[in-house]
């Protein structure tokens, strides 16, 4: 029985494509942040200036990191060193659950304090702060969801990795998982400072 066919160069455009829909996304809520922060610029920041920048930043922090450890991973594989390359994929896994449960925590303290969409807290305030805050939960919130569908990928991966499937010259999948990681990471540079230093 023959080997399953696998064609590299079709599945890495077939990423790219899948990656610039996302950017599309992400770029057309951008373009409606801009928008509204164009029409209450003051009310913005003010709004930002709740949020706390050290988690922000730690965060960013950690996302950066998990692209460096991923990134070494992939180098591992293709230097035929794969406990090496799972455990620096091991390690991309915990920093990205490390990443949700911070931004959990940093959610719980904003709900608790009733900001959240249609909160009572929320609600008393200036139109401006009340975008703001809805446009923050729903770009923190959709860019986890690629957080947790990246780490789904990478999961599968490191899964593959372990029974042999991805190997030196052969590291396709986590190529790709790869890429999907890093853009996940951009997205978030660009939104810390949108949010947490908007002045």
């Amino acid at each position: 029985m023959s080997a399953a066919h696998r064609d590299a160069q079709g599945a890495k455009l077939g990423m790219w494509l899948f990656l610039f829909t996302e950017m599309m996304l992400f770029g057309g809520l951008f373009l409606l942040y801009s928008a509204y922060r164009s029409q209450h610029p003051l009310e913005f920041h003010a709004a930002s200036e709740e949020l706390n920048v050290v988690i922000g930043v730690f965060n960013t922090l950690v996302l950066l990191t998990s692209s460096c450890t991923l990134a070494l991973s992939l180098s591992a594989v293709d230097k035929g060193n794969t406990r090496r390359a799972q455990r620096l994929l091991t390690a991309t896994l915990l920093l990205g659950a490390l990443f949700l449960a911070d931004k959990g925590y940093e959610w719980s303290i904003e709900i608790g304090r009733g900001i959240y969409p249609n909160g009572p807290q929320l609600l008393k305030r200036g139109p401006g702060e009340i975008l703001f805050f809805g446009l923050y939960f729903t770009m923190t919130g959709l860019h986890g969801v690629h957080v947790l569908a990246g780490m789904a990928l990478l999961s599968f991966a490191l899964i593959q990795l372990r029974r042999g499937r991805i190997r030196q010259g052969d590291s396709g999948f986590l190529e790709n998982a790869g890429l999907y990681w890093h853009l996940v990471d951009v997205i978030w540079i660009f939104l810390l400072p949108l949010f947490y230093l908007a002045a």
